[in-house]
């Protein structure tokens, strides 16, 4: 008990988060809504209050994105489309959905080349309380404006040849 009050402590003088900024600690993450001597309660998106005892912060990398979170995502799109058509669709959409900040920018291009597809990541950053709901509006909104311009989305095809005898 004593410890958690000594890390407490520690988090009020040294400050390394404060009310209202999206903390990640431990594989847990949320928005920081109480800090007490004993403990700090966060809020994650679904509205669950998650309660941290002070002890178990204090000493552990804690990575602070103070109202943001970032979403990291990819789309393969055909080698036989345009790149360069499909990085300005994409950062058009981040552009034209509501409540993502545009400071930082949204970060996107060319991630990587798969077996089948030019891998097109794209980071953007949202509201800690609204992730997942952008993350899926942003999704579809991707899905629809590529499938718009004629823009493929490759699967894996397998041919099957048989041999008589």
């Amino acid at each position: 008990m004593f410890s958690n009050y000594g890390a407490g402590f520690t988090i009020i003088l040294t400050r390394p988060f404060v009310v209202g900024n999206t903390i990640s600690i431990n594989g847990l993450s949320g928005v920081v809504e109480e800090i007490h001597l004993a403990c700090t309660v966060l809020t994650n998106e679904d509205g669950e209050k998650i309660t941290i005892p002070n002890k178990h912060i204090v000493g552990e990398v804690i990575t602070n994105s103070y109202a943001n979170r970032v979403v990291e995502a990819n789309v393969g799109i055909s080698y036989d489309s345009d790149p360069g058509q499909a990085i300005a669709l994409i950062l058009a959409v981040l552009g034209d959905t509501e409540d993502i900040t545009q400071e930082p920018a949204p970060q996107v291009g060319i991630q990587g080349f798969g077996d089948f597809a030019i891998d097109i990541g794209y980071r953007y950053w949202v509201p800690t309380t609204r992730y997942f709901e952008l993350q899926f509006q942003v999704n579809q909104a991707v899905f629809a404006a590529l499938k718009r311009q004629g823009i493929q989305i490759p699967y894996p095809i397998v041919d099957l040849h048989t041999r008589k005898g």
